[in-house]
């Protein structure tokens, strides 16, 4: 594996992209208290930098997906971890680190929906429609990028790579079998 230099998204405009998205989930929310619903484990560095961003009130709540075996999504999405505190009648945003080909999204929609909340929206970091295979919302993205597997700002390959902050490419060297997922 090696890691492409200089970064796809440098650490500077990650921050002016996190600003601009906050600007844009407090402009829609009118002030109502919102509940950040971030997806561990990738999620993390992106909703803490955006909840320091917001003015609207809002409370973090935590929820882990897995859907990847390495660098490949394996279309079965298991939540291991869900909050136990009820999001009915809250509005949530849901907050992932990258939209990709929609199954675990669309999973965590669907499970958000039982809870009875008065309003969900997504908003994520970056988005990959090359690899979308189910429809989902795109309420607040960051960045479009095209078919890259990419790490860092808490994207990662098996658990490397996530403290870098900035976003790079990570190309196989041969060695993995890495194909852009």
């Amino acid at each position: 594996m090696r890691l492409c230099d200089p970064p796809l998204i440098p650490a500077r405009a990650i921050q002016k992209l996190v600003a601009e998205l906050a600007t844009a989930v407090d402009r829609d929310g009118d002030g109502q208290d919102l509940v950040l619903m971030t997806v561990l484990k990738g999620a993390i560095y992106f909703a803490a930098d955006l909840s320091r961003q917001l003015e609207t009130p809002h409370r973090l709540e935590f929820c882990r997906a897995r859907s990847y075996a390495g660098n490949e999504s394996t279309g079965q999405v298991q939540i291991p971890i869900w909050p136990d505190k009820s999001l009915a009648g809250q509005r949530v945003l849901l907050v992932e680190d990258i939209l990709d080909t929609g199954r675990t999204t669309a999973v965590l929609l669907d499970r958000l929906k039982l809870e009875g909340p008065a309003d969900t929206r997504v908003c994520a970091l970056l988005n990959k429609p090359s690899r979308r295979v189910i429809p989902i919302p795109e309420d607040y993205v960051g960045l479009t990028i095209g078919n890259h597997f990419v790490v860092g700002y808490g994207l990662d390959y098996e658990e490397h790579y996530r403290g870098l902050d900035a976003v790079h490419v990570l190309e196989d060297d041969g060695s993995s079998g890495l194909d852009g997922g």
